[in-house]
Order: structure tokens, then sequence, then C-alpha cells
């Protein structure tokens, strides 16, 4: 009955992002984030991979809001934000370099996680309620140690972690298993994810990981898409706090 109510959940989130982006589909429009091209009857889904070799710019302005997950001083210099798929690989791989670069600055920089969730990833949008769950039950530690423990277990894919087993991370995140699981399964954060993932979007942001570095003393970003290696992050970070 449990797995049911999970599987259903997440294909209504699913059918949400789909609903909603695709209502203005011209031939080639965005997925939850995702450029999609219309090849016939193919369609071609980007999920964001290595960094990109063309420089991208922010739309938008970014900034910090009382509903955001931070890892690090809230007032912090440099706001490192990351738009993420807790299914996507590459997600996977950045995740400790985002640690990294939160831990080496000490205090300079904090790092922010948000959803975007794609959709040919079943579990994602599921596994992302859940650490709102988790985050509601057991505040903002709760919250990461879920996030964290996901990554280091997902097989990542879509599908690398059962949804059946999430009420165990959040136990480990010291969550109460029966009240996570009826949060999970009443599907009441379906729409928080899915404002992320619009957020991103309107951002410019087209993948994950979505990275966007702001400089809240200079009002700067840099946008960096993909899972760049940590010591880009440093060049750009410390070009930033130069100034």
């Amino acid at each position: 009955m449990v797995l049911s109510f999970f599987f259903v959940g997440s294909l209504y989130t699913r059918v949400k992002f789909l609903e909603k982006e695709l209502a203005t589909y011209t031939g080639g429009s965005k997925v939850a984030g995702v450029r999609v091209e219309a090849k016939g009857n193919d369609t071609n889904q980007q999920e964001p991979s290595q960094p990109s070799a063309v420089t991208p710019e922010l739309k938008g302005e970014i900034k910090l809001t009382t509903e955001d997950h931070v890892n690090g001083k809230k007032d912090a210099r440099i706001l490192l934000f990351e738009y993420s798929d807790m299914e996507c690989p590459y997600c996977k791989k950045f995740h400790p370099t985002a640690q990294k670069i939160v831990d080496s600055y000490k205090g300079d920089v904090a790092w922010v996680y948000r959803h975007l969730p794609l959709p040919f990833h079943a579990n994602a949008a599921k596994e992302a309620e859940a650490s709102e769950c988790a985050n509601e039950l057991g505040g903002n530690t709760a919250f990461w140690k879920f996030v964290n423990a996901l990554f280091v277990k997902t097989n990542s894919g879509g599908t690398g972690i059962a949804l059946s087993d999430l009420p165990n991370l959040a136990k480990e995140a010291g969550v109460n298993e029966s009240k996570f699981t009826s949060c999970l399964e009443s599907g009441k954060y379906a729409e928080r994810v899915i404002s992320d993932a619009d957020t991103a979007a309107s951002l410019g942001v087209s993948g994950t990981p979505g990275n966007i570095l702001l400089d809240t003393k200079t009002g700067k970003t840099k946008l960096m898409p993909g899972a760049y290696p940590y010591e880009d992050f440093k060049k750009a970070i410390d070009e930033m706090l130069t100034n």
C-alpha cells in the first residue's frame, strides 16, 4: 500500500511538470528546465553533463529566500545555488565537490540546495518531496542528512534507490519514520518542488546540476552549469572575493 502511494504521488508530480511546461510547446520547448527539440517523432532531452564550453548568462535575479536549504552561514558573502536532481549521476558526482567548497572557504561560501527533478528520472520528484518532509520534521540538519545519505546510496539514473527505502533514510536522518511516511504519501510538497523547477527555468538553468554563484556584496553572478571540478569553482570564487 505504501509503495502504491509513492508511485501515484511520483506519477502525479511528473504529470504536473509536463502539463505546465508543455502548455507552450511549439516544436521545441522546455520540460522542467530541460530543452526538448522535436525531430520527427523523436525528442532529444538533454541531461547536464560535463561543464559547458560556452559561458551561459543568468536570466533575472537570484536571491536567498526563507524557504531555502542552506549548508553554511546564511550571511556568507558568496552563495552557491545548486539546482539538483537526486537521480542525476552528475549531481551525485558534484555533491562532495560542493561540500568541499563550503568547508574550504570557512564561512565565506554557503551552499543553497534547490530542486530540479528531470521528468525522465522516475523517482527524482518524489525523492525531492521526501527531502522536504525530512526538513519539516527535523529541520535543516535533517534535510541535509537525508540528502547526503540519498546521494551516497543511490545508483542514479532514475530509480537508483527504491521509493520504499526512503523512510529508512529519513530514520537515519533522525526523523520519525511514521510521520515521514504520512507526509510523503500526502504529496503536500509536490507544488514546492515544481516551484523550484519553474524558478530554475526562469533563470535560464536548463539542466542539473545547475550552479549559480552569487556575490552578495557586489550582486555579481556566475552561471556554471554542469559538474565543474573544485578548481574551477575556486577560481571563480576567488575572483569574486578579491573585488
